[in-house]
């Protein structure tokens, strides 16, 4: 695997962070050997992120390099609306003077930064854009192709924006795996790529015309090339969240699923977003499964719980109280993914 560091200076606590989290807790393309953030160095990544992968904090990249060999600096965030922080730009030029290629999935595409590309060519670094859409002549339409393929597809969809979706389907898919089944997964968004999905798009990149059939085609060539049992496809935002809407709907759409996983952090009392100034409380989840099932005539067949600002006594009520209410099971996916994976394998059978 390529040794990376993860640049997150002064975000590394912070949702934009996500990538950063999910690489912490699972890569299977690059090994983190540390990460840049001056707010939090000469702690550990487990100090500060719940259930990751302990890796040193350096202030700076100087300090990284003097305890760890790195060939890429990993921009370690996923802001809204993907612009690059201000605060980035000199730790990512440090970066490149020192022959590090640099890799980032935002919006802000480092091939386009004039002072990037000219201080890459200078230093014979690779700047690699993850986010970008294929060209147009290699987009794929819709062809409703879920007939073709002989594999149970389940999203795994949430009531919020970055609230855990990816997170709990690793965590399941890993659980198949372990449990012998022949299971793919998706990726949707520039996370997972860099957690090195072998099938997946940047979906928010995608022109609308091809969302779906872009998606649709990953989960094809998923099946066509693997010929798996189950295939996994990581959801985007909330269908009921007003500013995330697309990605839920277009997934839903492209996978025509033969159920669907719901992540619900129960504690959370207002949607993710970036605005203090604007909030939108976080839905029932009777409303957002009742969604569910009028975009997909598919069941929620399992809920999958993020634990935060919970005590584990509360995070046992909330999976009894779901269990009960809606007659499916619920769980902590980092802590019981093997009931979901149980899960989606009787669907099967159904």
């Amino acid at each position: 695997m390529t040794k990376a560091l993860i640049l997150t200076d002064e975000h590394l606590d912070r949702g934009a962070a996500k990538t950063s989290h999910g690489l912490l807790r699972h890569s299977e393309k690059y090994e983190i050997v540390g990460v840049i953030d001056s707010k939090f160095a000469g702690k550990t990544t487990d100090q500060v992120v719940p259930r990751c992968r302990k890796v040193n904090i350096y202030p700076d990249l100087k300090s990284a390099l003097k305890e760890n060999e790195a060939e890429t600096l990993i921009v370690g965030v996923a802001t809204i609306g993907g612009y690059l922080p201000d605060n980035f730009r000199e730790h990512m030029k440090e970066a490149i003077k020192n022959g590090l290629d640099i890799i980032s999935g935002l919006h802000h595409y480092l091939s386009e930064d004039d002072e990037f590309v000219e201080l890459a060519e200078k230093h014979d670094v690779a700047l690699n854009d993850i986010r970008k859409s294929p060209p147009l002549d290699e987009l794929h339409y819709f062809k409703n192709r879920k007939e073709d393929i002989d594999a149970l597809t389940v999203p795994f969809l949430g009531t919020d924006s970055s609230v855990g979706k990816r997170t709990a389907l690793l965590e399941v898919y890993e659980a198949m795996k372990d449990r012998g089944k022949k299971v793919e997964w998706i990726a949707t968004g520039q996370t997972g790529l860099l957690q090195g999905s072998e099938y997946g798009i940047p979906l928010d990149s995608i022109k609308g015309d091809y969302m779906v059939g872009e998606l649709e085609h990953q989960i094809w060539k998923a099946w066509k090339d693997k010929k798996p049992d189950y295939i996994l496809i990581e959801g985007q935002g909330s269908i009921s969240h007003p500013a995330y809407v697309c990605g839920s709907r277009a997934i839903l759409a492209a996978s025509q699923p033969d159920g669907v996983v719901l992540q619900h952090a129960p504690a959370r009392k207002y949607r993710h977003y970036q605005s203090e100034n604007i909030q939108w409380p976080m839905p029932d989840l009777k409303d957002e499964i009742h969604l569910i099932r009028s975009y997909s005539e598919a069941d929620v067949i399992a809920i999958t719980i993020n634990p935060e600002d919970l005590t584990e006594e509360e995070k046992k009520r909330y999976a009894l109280k779901y269990e009960q209410r809606f007659n499916i099971p619920a769980t902590d996916a980092l802590e019981n993914p093997e009931k979901i994976a149980e899960r989606i394998e009787i669907q099967k059978d159904l």
